[in-house]
Formats: structure tokens, sequence, C-alpha cells
């Protein structure tokens, strides 16, 4: 008797069905965005933009609208991308959708692939010095090893 998986290679499909990028308005993120977006059209595959409002207790026990701030950053993502979208559209033509998640940006977006199913993974490279060393989310979806990873400079 075999083991059944979660993720079975499927004989007849062509590459991925779903391909998630992580958004949060930075530019290398953005880059992403347009990289998936192409991937996406030449696969014929959903594209599902993810961004992870970030959970920030500290900030909340200070006072600071934290939830209002993240929920207007997601807002403004969803904005431009319809904007992207009505711009090309009959000429670039994706499947996509828009979700958030919450939570610190590495466990979201693992969540995030987990529930929707992402064939693969695509994020923009981190921007801050810091994650040279320390690591970068990037860097831990790719050790994760769970699905492809393409990290956009």
């Amino acid at each position: 008797m075999t083991e059944q998986h979660s993720h079975q290679f499927e004989r007849g499909t062509d590459g991925p069905k779903v391909i998630m990028v992580g958004v949060d308005g930075s530019e290398s993120s953005l880059r992403a965005a347009s990289y998936a977006g192409g991937l996406a059209r030449r696969q014929r595959a959903l594209l599902t933009l993810v961004y992870v409002q970030p959970v920030m207790a500290a900030g909340a026990a200070l006072g600071v609208p934290v939830a209002d701030t993240t929920d207007q950053i997601a807002e403004e993502l969803v904005r431009d991308i319809q904007l992207a979208a009505e711009q090309v559209k009959g000429i670039f033509d994706v499947r996509w959708e828009f979700h958030t998640f919450r939570g610190d940006p590495y466990n979201g977006l693992v969540s995030a692939a987990d529930q929707l199913k992402a064939d693969a993974v695509v994020v923009g490279a981190s921007e801050q010095a810091g994650h040279r060393i320390v690591g970068s989310v990037a860097i831990r979806l790719v050790k994760a090893g769970r699905w492809p990873v393409t990290v956009v400079p």
C-alpha cells in the first residue's frame, strides 16, 4: 500500500496551477508581483497575491492603531492591483485573487501557501541590511523546502 501525499505529481499537467506572491507595498515586492504575473500568464495559472498584516503587540500596547494602518495598506494594494489589471486588460489577462493573512511575514506566507494550495511561491528580496546576517523571509521559505521559491531582486 502506498502512502498518499497532499502534493502528488499529476500526469498531464504542465507547470504550476497556483502561483503565490507575497506583497507588502515595497519596491521589491511589487517587482516580485510583476514577475509572478508574467509567470502566471505564461503558465495559465492563478496568481494569488498575499499581504500578511503584521501583528504588532508593542504598537497596539502603546495605543498605535496598527490594525487600521495595515487594513489601509491592504486596501491600497488591492486598488493598485485592480488599476494595473484594468490597464492591461485584453493584452495581458491573468486570473488573480488577493488575500490577507495576519501574523509575522514568514508564518503568514507559509499559512497562505498551505491554505491556497500554492504550487510555487514568489517573493521580493529583503531590503533590510540586517536580514543578510539573520536571514530573510525569502531564505527561510527556501530552506523550508516545501515549494519552489523564486526570490526577485
